[in-house]
């Protein structure tokens, strides 16, 4: 499976929203309520988000066979190094490939300054954390985080980069 990793342009906004969806819907099911998550998604994903995100942070596309099949968002870097990796979502059946791993890989070396990088996981994402327990993220603190009146038991993770 070849898989290319790009930088996301605005024609692929459509495609983007398709695979947040799916993989909400898929990774919470019986975990977060459908409403809560619709919510959400209609809020963070609609189409002026996702403009917003375009030209405020560094969002990535992964493609195989010139479909986008997953993505991911990174925030600016701080003066510190430290960024926020606001989400690496894949279509479930993409998952277990290396896809995420390419995905997190082509941040860290597009990104100047990176020193540590932070995402917080909802704790019964199972898949997601361990994704990030593989990659080397450690967990750093809990907390409960109201979400639409849902409350998640969320996980803060750090990953310390060396150039």
């Amino acid at each position: 499976m070849k898989v290319t990793v790009r930088k996301m342009v605005h024609e692929d906004i459509k495609q983007v929203q398709d695979v947040a969806k799916t993989t909400w819907h898929d990774t919470y099911e019986g975990v977060i309520p459908i409403e809560v998550q619709n919510n959400f998604l209609s809020s963070a994903y609609s189409d002026e988000g996702m403009r917003h995100r375009l030209e405020r942070s560094f969002l990535y596309v992964a493609e195989v066979d010139e479909q986008i099949v997953g993505f991911a968002n990174f925030s600016p870097v701080k003066k510190d190094g430290k960024v926020e990796l606001g989400a690496i979502y894949l279509y479930p059946e993409f998952q277990g490939n290396g896809i995420g791993s390419a995905l997190l890989q082509h941040g860290i070396k597009e990104l100047e300054g990176i020193k540590e990088i932070y995402i917080n996981v909802e704790k019964d994402n199972k898949i997601g954390k361990a994704f990030y327990d593989a990659k080397g993220f450690e967990i750093i603190s809990e907390f409960d985080d109201n979400f639409g009146g849902y409350t998640f038991n969320t996980v803060r993770m750090v990953l310390r980069v060396n150039h």
